[in-house]
């Protein structure tokens, strides 16, 4: 059995469109978490193309593994 990896995809109304300072962390919309990268990216796709005519929102795809086991190497 594999390794789980879970990935939280998440956004919202960014200072900065080059980072990911948020303006209100509290109304930061969580999309899901995902077992997978690839389910993550579709979502995370879905959201940033619904959003897309509005620079200052931003989605990312938050890889929860790493944050939970940081001393796992990279897959």
């Amino acid at each position: 059995m594999s390794k789980q990896l879970l990935h939280l995809v998440m956004g919202g109304r960014v200072k900065d469109p080059q980072g990911v300072d948020f303006v209100d962390p509290y109304s930061v919309h969580v999309v899901g978490v995902y077992p997978s990268y690839d389910e993550a990216v579709e979502a995370w796709r879905g959201q940033a193309q619904r959003t897309v005519d509005d620079a200052e929102m931003k989605y990312v795809v938050v890889h929860l593994h790493r944050l939970l086991e940081p001393d796992l190497p990279s897959a």
